[in-house]
């Protein structure tokens, strides 16, 4: 069975792009427009692995990595960090928030997948911290 990827993105552009690139990479999606969203799905379909924009109306990205560390259904899912958001102080508070990597936007296909693929390669080596 293929892996699944929780994809979260207020932005519906990115959100149609990356599933488009993670399918045709052989992993299953699931989209999600929002926080909410994001967390009912995780909870629900305890995906491989979740990307998880920052930016977003309403409930942002840092309150959704929180909520998903301390929740037993949902914290050893690892956490990408997907964002625009490209500073060092960015990129360590999603760190130290529990995100086991940090994907920028706008991204290239390639790197994408190969990023998707070390994470889950390195969860299922046990190499990875959730």
């Amino acid at each position: 069975m293929a892996e699944t990827v929780l994809v979260v993105d207020d932005d519906r552009d990115i959100l149609d792009l990356a599933r488009l690139v993670l399918e045709d990479g052989g992993y299953q999606v699931i989209a999600a427009p929002s926080g909410q969203a994001a967390l009912d799905h995780a909870a629900q379909s305890r995906p491989d692995l979740i990307l998880l924009d920052v930016n977003m109306p309403g409930m942002d990205g840092w309150e959704v990595l929180k909520i998903l560390k301390v929740d037993e259904r949902t914290q050893e899912i690892p956490v990408a960090l997907f964002t625009i958001k490209s500073q060092v102080r960015d990129r360590v508070l999603g760190l130290q928030g529990g995100a086991c990597d940090y994907i920028a936007k706008p991204f290239a296909q390639d790197e994408l997948l190969a990023r998707v693929r070390r994470i889950l390669d390195g969860v299922r080596d046990g190499q990875v911290g959730t």
